[in-house]
């Protein structure tokens, strides 16, 4: 009796040779949600680099550079670490680690740590003048001179807002905070959470104090657009940060994650402001006289 050949895909035993082909978890291409992942990919405003979004483990997001890079040529301040979706700011005990955007923005000043990244900087600045002479980034814009208004300079670009009985700092200005909401041809709405259409939040002047028995901040008041004013249902539209049209359809997917961040006084100080937007600066001692000298 002659034993019957076995095939080359199989051992002896019958067990499969190959072992199967992993199978990657990947977004439903008919599905209404495109947020079935660990990090959010976006680009930088300052500069115009991808980034990826990740929170936390105190529920802040933090953007971090979407490679992997060794960890000996990373500084141990600037090495992060992503463990079951969530992001933290140290190594893993791996030869790999993650990035923190802003030591390797090109538009901000390098950290005095990450002199060891200065080629990565290099690469992503050079990224940047390629995206601005094609058109494809445009950074904030200002009037010629380096002139801004009065109330260009009165508006925060990171808002305090104030609802549901909790404070948060914004993204975006008030004005151009976009709905997240999935349209119909797979693309994010362009329509603002703040609509002509609906009631808005008024800006009030409030106690600037700290939080959690932290120190006294140097700050009395601060700038916050309340919408505690607004109903229940309309504060909860702002913080799911969808327009009018899409909280209405229950059908549309998000596309991406709210801007919200849990307001710190003190890790946001910076974004702190002591005046109203709505308020104009009074002229100084030498308007007149450069009023005068003009005429």
């Amino acid at each position: 009796m002659r034993p019957s050949p076995h095939s080359s895909a199989r051992y002896w035993d019958g067990s499969r040779a190959s072992a199967p082909q992993r199978r990657h978890l990947r977004v439903d291409p008919d599905g209404i949600s495109r947020l079935l992942r660990c990090g959010q990919t976006g680009s930088c405003r300052e500069c115009g680099n991808p980034i990826e979004w990740y929170v936390r483990s105190d529920e802040h997001w933090v953007r971090l550079h979407p490679q992997e890079l060794p960890a000996d040529g990373v500084p141990e301040d600037c090495r992060w670490h992503v463990s079951s979706g969530v992001a933290h700011p140290a190594g893993d005990g791996s030869r790999w680690c993650r990035l923190p955007h802003a030591a390797l923005c090109p538009a901000r000043p390098a950290p005095p740590s990450a002199h060891q990244l200065s080629a990565l900087r290099r690469s992503l600045a050079l990224r940047t003048r390629r995206l601005l002479d094609t058109g494809a980034f445009a950074p904030s814009a200002q009037p010629p001179g380096g002139q801004v208004p009065d109330r260009a300079a009165c508006r925060p670009a990171r808002p305090i807002v104030q609802l549901l009985y909790v404070r948060y700092l914004a993204s975006l200005p008030v004005d151009e905070i976009q709905c997240v909401a999935q349209t119909r041809h797979r693309n994010r709405c362009t329509a603002t959470v703040l609509s002509p259409d609906a009631p808005g939040g008024v800006w009030t002047l409030v106690p600037a104090s700290a939080a959690r028995g932290q120190l006294t901040l140097r700050s009395d008041v601060m700038a916050v657009y309340s919408l505690s004013a607004l109903s229940y249902q309309e504060q909860l539209r702002w913080r799911a940060q969808r327009c009018v049209q899409h909280d209405a359809s229950r059908t549309a997917g998000d596309i991406a994650v709210a801007g919200w961040e849990p307001f710190d006084p003190l890790r946001h100080h910076e974004h702190i402001r002591t005046r109203l937007p709505s308020h104009r600066r009074p002229p100084g001692p030498g308007h007149h006289a450069q009023r005068r000298a003009r005429s």
